[in-house]
C-alpha cells in the first residue's frame, strides 16, 4: 500500500527502531507514544502486533525486537546509541546484559526460525525433484545471513549483530528495488505496445500511433508542479488541504499539523502524504492518459528528493529541527523547477533493446523447454501404448481355453 510507519510507534524514536523497521509498509492508525515512560519487564512474553517490513524473515525480526524492548537495560541503551554505532555492532554487545527470561525467549525464537528455514530448504528440494535425498542443512543454512547457522540452539551477540546488519542492508535497498521494478514495468509496457503495433495493418497502426502521441500530449498538459518541500508547495497544502490563510503560513504550525502521530518526526508516510496535491495536478485515475503506477513512482521520487535535502543525519526521518532549518534556506524560498517523469525517461533506447533481447531469449528458452516436455509426453504416451498392447496380449492368452490334449497331459490331484 506504500504507507510507511515510523518505528517510534513501537519504541519511541530510538535509532535501532529507525534502522530496522522505518521502511515497513502496513495499514495502521497513528498512535501517540509517551516517550518519557519505560515499561517494566513483564512475565507475559506474548509479543504485541508490530510492523511488517516485507522481509522474508520479517516475523523473526519483529518478535526479536518486541522482546528486546521489554528489557529495561537494553531499552535504555537504545536511546543512548547513535546509528553508526548500531550499524557497527556496538549495540549487539549489550545482549549479554539482557535478563534471563528475555534471553530464554530469544533462544526459542531462534530455534523456531532455524526450523522454518529447514522446512523451506526441504520444500525447495522437493520442488526441484530431489525428494528423498540427504540434505546438508548446515551448509544450506549459510545462504541466510540474518542468523548464525553454526549455532542453531541459542541466540547470541552474533545473531543480533547479523540481524541488525541484514535488516539494515535489505531495507536500505528497498527504494532501489522499487525503482528497478518500475523501470521493468515501463519497458514491458513499451515492448507490449510495439508488439501490438506489429499485428496491425498500416492504417490501423497509423491511427494507434496518433492516439498514443495524443495521450502523451494530454498527460504532459498539466499545471506547474511545485518543487517538493518548497515554500510554494507547502503553502499550497496549507491553503488547500488545511484550509488556512497562505499569508499566515507558519512552518512550526505546519509541522505540528502534519506530524500525524505526534512523535516529533516526519516519517516517510507523513512526507509522502504532503505530495498528494501536487500529484493530483498530473494524475487522474479516470483519465486514460494517466498511469497510476507512474504516480506512485513520482511520489517516491519526491519523497527521496526531500529526504536528501532535509534529512541531514540520514536516519530516514525529518525531525522538527531539520524541517525548521530547511525552511530558512534559499532553496526553500527560491527553488528550481521540478521535472516530472515524462521529462526524465526511466530507460534509454539501449536499455530497452537489451530488455527486449532478454525477453526474446527467455521466450526461446521457454519454447525449447515446452518442446522438450511435449516430446517427453509423446514418448511416455508411446511407451504407455506399448504397455497397454502387451497387457492386452497377455489377457488374450490367459483367456484362451486349454486344448483337449493339454487337459489330458495335466497330472491328476490326489
Amino acid at each position: 500500500n506504500g504507507d510507511v510507519l515510523v518505528l517510534s510507534q513501537m519504541w519511541g524514536p530510538s535509532h535501532f527502531c529507525l534502522i530496522l523497521c522505518l521502511w515497513a509498509c502496513l495499514d495502521a492508525l497513528p498512535v501517540a507514544v509517551d516517550k518519557t515512560k519505560v515499561s517494566p519487564p513483564v512475565e507475559d512474553l506474548e509479543p504485541p502486533e508490530s510492523v511488517d517490513t516485507g522481509l522474508h524473515y520479517d516475523r523473526y525480526l519483529r518478535e526479536v525486537i518486541d522482546f528486546l524492548e521489554k528489557d529495561p537495560h537494553f531499552r535504555e541503551k537504545l536511546h543512548n546509541t547513535d546509528m553508526e554505532d548500531i550499524k557497527q555492532g556496538k549495540l549487539a554487545k549489550e545482549l549479554d546484559f539482557v535478563s534471563h527470561h528475555v534471553r530464554t525467549k530469544l533462544d526459542e525464537l531462534k530455534r523456531q526460525e532455524v526450523n522454518r528455514l529447514r522446512t523451506l530448504i526441504k520444500v525447495k528440494q522437493d520442488m526441484n525433484g530431489e525428494k528423498g535425498m540427504t540434505v546438508d542443512h548446515k551448509a544450506l543454512l549459510k545462504q541466510f545471513e540474518h542468523l548464525n547457522h553454526m549455532n542453531p540452539y541459542t541466540f547470541e551477540v552474533e545473531d543480533l549483530d547479523r540481524l541488525i546488519k541484514s535488516a539494515t542492508n535489505d531495507l536500505e535497498n528497498f527504494d532501489k528495488e522499487r525503482h528497478e521494478d518500475f523501470k521493468r514495468y515501463e519497458m514491458t509496457k513499451e515492448h507490449e505496445r510495439k508488439e501490438h503495433l506489429k499485428t496491425l495493418d498500416e492504417e490501423a497502426r497509423k491511427k494507434e500511433e496518433e492516439h498514443y502521441e495524443e495521450m502523451k500530449k494530454k498527460h504532459a498538459d498539466h499545471p506547474k508542479i511545485n518543487h517538493p518541500g518548497s515554500q510554494d508547495q507547502l503553502k499550497e497544502v496549507w491553503e488547500e488541504a488545511d484550509s488556512l490563510d497562505p499569508n499566515e503560513f507558519d512552518p512550526k504550525t505546519f509541522f505540528n499539523l502534519h506530524d500525524t502521530n505526534g512523535d516529533g518526526y516526519f516519517d516517510e508516510q507523513e512526507l509522502e502524504a504532503l505530495f498528494t496535491k501536487e500529484l493530483e495536478k498530473v494524475y487522474d485515475p479516470t483519465h486514460e492518459e494517466d498511469d497510476m503506477m507512474e504516480m506512485e513512482e513520482e511520489r517516491l521520487r519526491m519523497r527521496e528528493h526531500v529526504m536528501n535535502e532535509v534529512d541531514t543525519n540520514r536516519d530516514r526521518l525529518v525531525s522538527r529541527d531539520e524541517f525548521i532549518t530547511a525552511t530558512n534556506r534559499k532553496e526553500f524560498l527560491e527553488p528550481d523547477g521540478w521535472e516530472t517523469l515524462e521529462q526524465n525517461p526511466m530507460y534509454t533506447e539501449e536499455e530497452l533493446r537489451e530488455f527486449e533481447q532478454h525477453l526474446a531469449r527467455e521466450e526461446q528458452d521457454l519454447n525449447l523447454r515446452s518442446n522438450e516436455l511435449l516430446k517427453q509426453r509423446e514418448e511416455l504416451e508411446r511407451q504407455q501404448g506399448q504397455l497397454n498392447a502387451q497387457k492386452m496380449e497377455l489377457q488374450q492368452v490367459g483367456d484362451q481355453p486349454l486344448s483337449h490334449g493339454h487337459q489330458q497331459d495335466l497330472p491328476a490331484h490326489s
